[in-house]
């Protein structure tokens, strides 16, 4: 089993940029398709915390059922939020990535670079074609 986590949603171009540099990394992660199997309570709140974020900082804000739940509104608080994550689990911002070095949300998808325990193996290109890591696999910019 790898060590490293990615919470992916394969239609998402961030989460399969990130899922690829965890790739050129050399390690094959373990992928859980939230949409699908989404977090329990006891994980979803594990994972804010190691990220070091709030609830609404993870909360998806340009899909349904954002607008329609009211969830701009700031009198949620983050147990609620969380609940309406996991009702809705397209509500969950992603990817997720969890390494021994650190738990990340990777937007941009470049921030999974900062907590890889192994260095890119090969020079790598964001699908718009965007260089991220050069040929001898470092980064190309912070």
């Amino acid at each position: 089993m790898s060590n490293i986590t990615i919470y992916h949603n394969p239609a998402c171009g961030t989460s399969r940029n990130t899922l690829e540099m965890i790739r050129n990394s050399g390690t094959e992660p373990t992928v859980i398709l939230y949409l699908e199997n989404p977090p329990s309570r006891d994980e979803l709140s594990k994972l804010i915390a190691d990220m070091g974020i709030s609830a609404r900082a993870l909360l998806r804000q340009n899909v349904e059922p954002y607008e329609t739940l009211g969830l701009a509104e700031e009198r949620f608080t983050d147990a609620e939020l969380m609940t309406f994550m996991l009702q809705y689990p397209i509500l969950i911002n992603r990817p997720i990535v969890v390494t021994p070095l650190g738990t990340r949300l990777c937007r941009p998808s470049e921030t999974v670079l900062d907590i890889l325990p192994d260095e890119q193996k090969h020079a790598f290109s964001k699908e718009d074609g965007e260089k991220v890591v050069d040929e001898q696999g470092k980064r190309l910019k912070p």
